[in-house]
């Protein structure tokens, strides 16, 4: 992926324009919340997503076919999925967008706590100091315009982070051995979201169908560019260029978030809110480099027992 002229900036490019499209995807969701029930939303988000990649896998002759762990993997995968976005968008009705969007990039801190599968032993303590940093920063961000109980949305955006770091987890060890297919995954875990939300969401299809052209247009953006785009690009774009850098990249997500819902959705954060975003953003980037450091570091040389030092 370079030339004479030098590496090609195309996926840094695409990735930065993923982290727009998922920032701004809770301001999305939340206009959305105002027409229709949650429910709703996101059967017609899962449904859109899983005709568009069962479109593209049934496009691609001689690999159409699921194989078992990807039809298990997708299974699994596709609940603990809905899981994360039943919090998400029941949380994103009931706070800003702004908030919605700070508070789950905690996840970015939650995930290696959860992960302990590498074998490089404890985070180091500058790690558990960037968590204590956002931790902080959602206390202000629930706080909002001064001290009060934390509100429902913000609470179930917290739950959302949990949830969400526990899904990238098993994501992570599932598809460790490169054997199952991303697409093809997706297509699966979009499908089982879809069978999830039918029941509950079937009676409000008639008031769907009368929603306005504005509704139908946030419902889209959700499921082609939020879903399936996001997720397609982000794949195709970490494979040329690197983790650090894509990790780096899509990191911008919540710093889009507040973009959006303010500047878009003409949301307002009073100073302490203010404080608890600039907390967020230095707590998760400080976290994430220095996890990536300690996951990148060499691993010390094995030291002799006794034994074999002395010959015995």
């Amino acid at each position: 992926m370079s030339d004479a002229r030098g590496p090609s900036r195309r996926p840094d490019v695409i990735l930065l324009l993923v982290a727009v499209v998922w920032g701004s995807s809770y301001l999305a969701a939340k206009t959305a919340t105002t027409a229709v029930p949650v429910l709703t939303v996101l059967l017609v988000r899962y449904a859109v997503s899983a005709v568009a990649c069962g479109g593209l896998v049934a496009a691609r002759r001689g690999t159409r076919r699921f194989t078992p762990d990807e039809l298990r993997s997708g299974v699994l995968l596709g609940v603990t999925q809905a899981a994360v976005l039943v919090l998400e968008t029941y949380g994103v009705a009931h706070t800003s967008a702004a908030n919605a969007g700070l508070i789950i990039s905690l996840t970015i801190v939650l995930t290696p706590l959860l992960d302990r599968a590498g074998g490089r032993g404890p985070l180091p303590g500058a790690f558990h100091a960037a968590a204590g940093t956002c931790v902080l920063a959602v206390g202000l961000l629930m706080s909002g315009t001064g001290l009060h109980l934390p509100g429902t949305g913000d609470l179930l955006m917290v739950a959302a982070a949990v949830v969400r770091a526990g899904h990238v987890v098993l994501v992570g060890r599932r598809t460790a051995d490169g054997a199952i297919r991303p697409l093809h995954l997706t297509t699966v875990q979009t499908a089982v979201g879809t069978v999830l939300f039918l029941p509950a969401a079937a009676t409000q299809l008639p008031a769907l169908a009368r929603s306005g052209a504005a509704t139908w247009g946030q419902l889209l953006y959700l499921a082609l560019f939020c879903s399936v785009f996001a997720f397609l690009a982000q794949t195709w774009a970490v494979q040329r260029t690197s983790a650090s850098r894509a990790s780096l990249l899509l990191g911008t997500e919540p710093v889009w978030a507040v973009v959006t819902g303010v500047a878009v959705g003409g949301e307002h954060l009073a100073l302490i809110a203010a404080l608890g975003a600039v907390l967020m953003v230095a707590g998760t980037s400080w976290g994430q480099a220095v996890e990536r450091r300690h996951r990148t570091a060499p691993r010390p040389a094995p030291v002799p027992n006794a034994e074999a030092l002395t010959g015995v």
